[in-house]
């Protein structure tokens, strides 16, 4: 009406799919947390801890609308689901065996926990048509030298690309990866740097990975045991990045000898060295370390300084020895954030030999035996 023409509506409840509505749900669920008396863990806003008179605790882990309930006192657990469903509408599921495309298995005898992504692994193959393909035993190979010169260059490669669908199937690739499968986390990275214009190699080497997780779908990280010891395992090549010469940070840390976080990431400086590259990866481990010990420590599960380890004698030594000179001088200052963490001793820094150094399968393309090895020491189990 045109007498109306410059009125609006005032919202007075927030409306799914409005840009502001995750946002208001997660304010009126922290809310309701905070009104049955659970606290918000400060190093994930997503995870609400409550303790019990018996020292054990009751924690709810937030996933957008999705949640999981751990305790060993069901009594309280049940009290909080319902207290859950009177607010929501929700849907109580019982036991959790699977969520985010994750199966869990329990071995409640043996005291064992698997988490896997079969059925995920199992459909994404069949969607890219990749269920019959043949068996490869790493998932990357030697001879692939990927770089941006292999980008299309003709309209026929070009038209070729076009029906590829590179973005989905690397977006699949990811989500196996950040979940359950750190062995392919370096093949993953660097597939993933040629997204916006990938050529036929780019694709011939994420259709590798996809023939080496057929092979290797019940690969599962197992979690059992009573030891909570925190350890961090750090390593990087030199100039890996064909293309920028940058080098590739990978780390791995496990609680009681299973991973519960990693990483395969290029470096944001060039580094000189192989020094300088080790030094810059134990920096960026350094935090994900800090950050892993005070989590835990909110979850109730006190321990001992974490230990890192790193198979570079010189980036240790430099890590240690926080003179000034000519072959430093030039490194970005956040990255002698290290220094003054094993200075306060909030960490330890120690050696280990290459052989037996966990994040080698994050940084470089390995042999079928190395990565074996690797993947059988964070926990990852076939």
């Amino acid at each position: 009406m045109k007498e109306k023409e410059k009125l609006v509506c005032r919202l007075k409840k927030s409306l799914y799919g409005l840009k502001q509505a995750p946002r208001q749900w997660y304010l009126k669920f922290d809310k309701f947390m905070s009104e049955q008396g659970y606290t918000r863990c400060h190093s994930d806003h997503c995870v609400y801890l409550k303790k019990q008179n018996d020292g054990s605790y009751i924690i709810l882990l937030l996933y957008i609308d999705d949640m999981l309930v751990a305790g060993s006192n069901m009594q309280e657990i049940n009290v909080l689901k319902r207290k859950l469903a009177n607010s929501f509408a929700m849907k109580d599921l019982g036991a959790a065996k699977q969520i985010l495309g994750m199966r869990i298995t329990r071995d409640r005898k043996n005291r064992k926990l698997t988490l896997s992504q079969n059925e995920y692994i199992q459909k994404v193959l069949k969607r890219f048509n990749m269920q019959n393909a043949k068996l490869v035993s790493t998932p990357f190979a030697s001879h692939f030298k990927l770089s941006k010169e292999m980008c299309p260059k003709t309209q026929e490669d070009m038209d070729y690309m076009s029906k590829v669908p590179y973005a989905s199937a690397v977006g699949s690739l990811m989500y196996a990866m950040v979940c359950t499968r750190p062995d392919i986390a370096h093949a993953v990275g660097v597939v993933r740097r040629y997204m916006n214009n990938p050529g036929k190699e780019h694709w011939m080497a994420v259709k590798w990975i996809l023939r080496y997780l057929k092979g290797t779908t019940n690969q599962a990280l197992c979690f059992g045991g009573s030891n909570i010891s925190l350890q961090g395992y750090v390593d990087a090549d030199m100039a890996g990045d064909k293309d920028n010469r940058r080098s590739t940070t990978g780390y791995v840390f496990t609680v009681g000898g299973t991973t519960v976080s990693w990483a395969s990431i290029i470096q944001s400086v060039v580094a000189l060295s192989t020094t300088e590259a080790e030094y810059v990866a134990a920096t960026e481990a350094s935090k994900e370390m800090i950050w892993l010990q005070r989590f835990m420590g909110e979850l109730g599960k006190e321990h001992d300084m974490g230990t890192s380890y790193s198979d570079s004698q010189s980036a240790i030594h430099l890590e240690k020895n926080s003179t000034f000179h000519s072959r430093t001088k030039h490194i970005q200052l956040k990255y002698h954030f290290i220094r003054s963490v094993l200075e306060d001793g909030e960490l330890k820094l120690k050696k280990i030999h290459t052989s037996q150094n966990p994040p080698d399968m994050l940084t470089k393309v390995v042999t079928r035996e190395k990565l074996r090895i690797c993947s059988v020491s964070v926990g990852l189990q076939g």
